[in-house]
């Protein structure tokens, strides 16, 4: 297997992949901002002299009412972290998504302000910053919007809103506020053209919406605005609370300090969430810790195969050459006690293998007896290789050890062999066995079944049953002397199992004791899926498949029937038991390949998407089992050339990858959204790649376009934008998505 590193979205399902349509718009500009208006009306008027006449009509006033102080919380359609969420969310900005799609720009934010800045903003607080909610749990101030602009709610300058702005009903409305002291609000404020950047619309299509029409006008029905912090949570962890305020009135400080006793803002909405502490290795890490050993560099194939690692002379001699293979091959050396006493060592390897497995020779390819039988003997060497003997061996010790399996059988062969008597002693049974023939008629007493012959079998020459005709002719032929005798046949064991291989026979003595006969068939193929064997068996040498770290292998079908045949080898008397072992052993097929991983990623991401494929076609697993807390294994029914480890979907979030960068996106043609690769790129691979783009401080505020190295110019020189050209905010957006995090290892 090669490696891919890869934060792409995939088809991740064996189902077709709907395509959804999410698009992005810069802003919503109203042709009318929300506020207060009078129309005047002036007629001139000519007289018959010549003379003009100015006639002025009342003023007729009228307002755009546009929420300012409140909205309904029903408007909010998605906030992210969720309220009172628990994660880690430190590379994560959190965002609030409104169903009202225009309301971020119904009204300017101050006057001279661009059109497309917003007057709201969103702002991530941390505990003991906020003097009325230092828990940071979310905790307002309310009161009415008079008392808020008279400075009756408290401390902090309140907004500073022309009077004429003002209806005469919004004094009286309600309003929440938060106090903000001035060095906090001049650390986290965001520049008025920053605004524009963290603000956009999205339009998410129906599911079966067509990406052709990526040029039409947005569905109304599908927008919504979307405002974006500008501050990442803590990586120490803690409580946060997060308030979309209003700015207006406020557009002066954004660029200027602000009043030393701070500022009381609107609080449109808040929430809290908490973060935990931060331990600097995500999902993406590990995930490229399992494919690069650097970072940038795939592992080799080798290095992704089941074996244990071993290095042996450059110049190997054939013992040493031998050795090597079967290591090579998945095997490891293992002390060995012969039956004579004496003490060597052998090879021994599970029903793993990091190479297709050999096949067996063909007097080896019949039904295993014993342990024995299945040992492979390296004359040359003098050694064993154990591995299909320990597998006959691990196979009867787990068939002993389950007294239901056991019990079930045992009760199945003595019904089967039964059966298989009466028919090589009843050759008219055995005629029938294709056709009409009954499990009963197999299993039931023959005296019971004899008579009811007796009684059904009617002769309509005579006009009576056999059982009448019987009685009437017994009386003269007793008292004439006549005595009935009849030839009696014996049938031997081998007539037995001579019926086996007669037509519709072996599907019949299944029938002979269906209960018994389906435990056996289940309980094996348990085992063919090998979900009753322990990790030993799998992996007998722990080096195989280190921590963090994950193993590709083939599956010995041979290895996996040898267990079975050690299965049924309990309770075996003579042939004809052996025989009918063969009727348990047509369940399902065994896996071809497997994928083990041994990573913190299985107890922290247990809900991780795997996908596997051979070609274009999605290959589902047989089995998907956890050993412990960090091994997982999944077993596959062909041999995959794919496989895709993907991070569980969070929904739509913007902030930074686990491996602290972002996805450029491509922001035209007809691609859009593709990725592009990471930025910023390597080298240098370490952590602070991306905080050259904070502002200074220890506040984690984005430096989204201010002095020094800010993002948007740098993003636009990623994109190759020159001559002062600039990426929109939708572009700035669409590069901002934290998309679940990928990794594909491909067979070359």
């Amino acid at each position: 297997m090669t490696t891919t590193p890869d934060s792409a979205s995939r088809p991740r399902t064996s189902t077709p992949e709907a395509q959804h349509r999410t698009r992005f718009f810069d802003h919503r500009i109203p042709s009318l901002y929300a506020g207060r208006y009078r129309i005047d009306n002036r007629q001139t008027l000519r007289d018959v002299g010549g003379q003009d006449r100015v006639i002025d009509a009342t003023p007729q006033p009228f307002d755009v009412v546009q929420p300012r102080f409140s909205f309904d919380p029903t408007g909010i359609n998605a906030q992210f972290p969720v309220p009172d969420a628990v994660g880690t969310y430190s590379q994560t900005l959190p965002h609030i998504n409104l169903d009202a799609p225009g309301l971020p720009w119904n009204r300017p934010l101050g006057p001279g302000q661009p059109a497309a800045v917003p007057w709201m903003a969103l702002l991530v607080f941390r505990e003991d910053e906020l003097p009325e909610d230092p828990d940071a749990v979310g905790l307002v101030k309310a009161g009415t919007v008079r008392r808020l602009l008279d400075g009756a709610l408290g401390a902090g300058k309140p907004p500073a809103l022309s009077p004429e702005s003002m209806r005469p009903d919004e004094y009286d409305e309600q309003c929440a506020t938060v106090l903000v002291p001035g060095a906090l609000f001049d650390a986290v404020k965001p520049l008025p053209g920053e605004m524009g950047y963290l603000a956009h619309l999205r339009e998410g299509g129906r599911p079966d919406a067509a990406r052709a029409g990526d040029d039409a006008e947005p569905d109304e029905g599908e927008l919504n605005a979307v405002l974006v912090a500008n501050r990442f949570p803590a990586a120490a962890g803690g409580r946060h609370a997060v308030h979309l305020v209003s700015l207006e009135g406020f557009d002066q400080y954004l660029t200027a300090p602000s009043p030393t006793g701070g500022v009381r803002l609107v609080s449109l909405a808040s929430w809290s969430f908490t973060t935990e502490p931060d331990s600097g290795v995500g999902f993406g890490d590990l995930a490229q810790h399992l494919a690069t050993a650097d970072g940038i560099t795939p592992r080799p194939a080798d290095d992704l195969r089941l074996r244990v690692p071993t290095t042996g002379p450059a110049s190997a001699t054939g013992p040493q050459k031998e050795a090597l293979e079967r290591m090579a091959s998945g095997a490891v050396a293992l002390p060995q006690r012969l039956e004579t006493g004496e003490r060597t060592f052998s090879f021994y390897r599970g029903p793993f293998t990091a190479q297709p497995a050999q096949e067996l020779p063909e007097p080896a390819a019949t039904r295993l007896g014993s342990p024995g039988e299945a040992l492979v003997y390296l004359q040359q060497y003098g050694v064993f290789d154990t591995s299909y003997a320990a597998a006959f061996t691990a196979g009867r010790t787990l068939a002993l050890a389950d007294a239901e399996f056991r019990s079930a059988l045992l009760e199945f062969r003595s019904a089967a062999r039964t059966a298989a008597r009466r028919l090589a002693s009843h050759p008219e049974l055995a005629a029938q066995a294709a056709t009409a023939l009954s499990a009963r008629q197999l299993t039931a007493p023959l005296a019971f079944e004899a008579f009811d012959r007796l009684l059904a079998d009617g002769d309509t020459r005579s006009g009576g049953a056999r059982l009448g005709q019987a009685l009437d002719q017994a009386g003269p032929q007793l008292r004439a002397g006549r005595r009935r005798t009849a030839a009696r046949s014996r049938r031997t064991i081998g007539d037995a199992r001579a019926v086996l291989a007669q037509p519709g026979v072996a599907s019949l003595l299944t029938q002979a004791a269906p209960g018994e006969f389906a435990k056996v068939t289940v309980w094996l193929d348990a085992l063919r899926r090998l979900e009753l064997l322990g990790l030993s068996h799998l992996v007998p040498d722990p080096s195989a498949l280190p921590a963090e770290s994950i193993r590709f292998a083939h599956i010995d079908a041979d290895w996996v029937r040898a267990a079975v045949d050690g299965a049924l080898s309990v309770g075996v008397g003579h042939t004809l038991d052996a025989d009918l072992n063969s009727l348990a052993t047509v369940g399902g097929p065994v896996a071809k390949c497997a994928v083990l991983i041994n990573s913190s990623l299985v107890p922290n991401w247990p809900n991780t998407i795997v996908a596997a494929y051979q070609g274009s076609e999605v290959v589902e697993p047989v089995r998907d089992a956890v050993f412990g807390t960090e091994i997982r294994l999944l077993l596959f029914p062909k041999v995959i050339d794919r496989f895709e480890l993907a991070e569980p979907p969070r929904g739509l979030c913007f902030g930074l990858s686990d491996i602290g960068t972002i996805e450029l996106r491509q922001i035209t043609g007809d691609r859009i959204g593709h990725p592009m690769g990471e930025f910023p790129p390597p080298p240098p691979a370490d952590d602070s790649r991306f905080r050259r783009f904070l502002r200074p401080g220890e506040h984690d505020v984005l430096n989204v376009d201010g002095t020094g190295d800010a993002l948007v110019p740098a993003l636009s020189q990623a994109h190759g934008l020159t001559g002062g050209r600039r990426i929109s905010s939708a572009q700035f957006a669409l590069q901002m998505i934290d998309a679940p995090q990928a990794q594909t290892f491909s067979r070359p």
